[in-house]
């Protein structure tokens, strides 16, 4: 429901404020201020996406949660996307979510709403946890082909004929 109320409430609210802002500026100033954002909104966005890029490279190097600087380079994907769509509303978010502290603020909103019931960091699928009473020591993981000798097949190899009797 809300997905859709947005869907229809932003357009509403951009042609709005094209025809107000185009009423007080003119056409000319009003086109030249859209593509005036989007070009700052495009190099601030490239600039954030390094930085945010770099704090979640650093948390893998470190084993830290990568979940905050996940969550900021997602808005500022998101905020890239918004600058880059014509309209006053759509840049006043996006500029928004381009300052940090509107990004800590919106995590801190989303992480009181969501709840981790696990997290873990380990060795790959394969890992298991010490604190698991199923577990079922180290796995192996392997191929194998299966050779036949080039004698006989219908003659067993000596590996499975019973001790020889004298």
């Amino acid at each position: 429901m809300y997905l859709f109320l947005a869907f229809l409430l932003v357009p509403i609210i951009e042609i709005a404020l094209f025809i107000q802002v185009g009423g007080l500026i003119g056409l000319w100033p009003t086109l030249a201020i859209v593509v005036l954002t989007a070009v700052l909104g495009t190099v601030l966005v490239r600039t954030q996406g390094r930085m945010a890029l770099g704090n979640l490279q650093r948390s893998f190097a470190e084993l830290d949660d990568p979940t905050e600087p996940l969550a900021h380079g997602a808005m500022i994907l998101l905020s890239g996307a918004l600058l880059l769509t014509p309209g006053f509303f759509t840049d006043a978010i996006g500029f928004a979510l381009l300052v940090p502290g509107v990004r800590v603020a919106v995590f801190r909103y989303l992480r009181s709403k969501v709840t981790v019931t696990q997290f873990q960091m380990g060795q790959g699928p394969g890992f298991r946890s010490r604190e698991n009473p199923f577990d079922q020591g180290d796995i192996i993981d392997g191929d194998f082909t299966e050779v036949r000798p080039k004698n006989d097949p219908s003659k067993p190899s000596k590996w499975v004929e019973g001790p020889h009797r004298h």
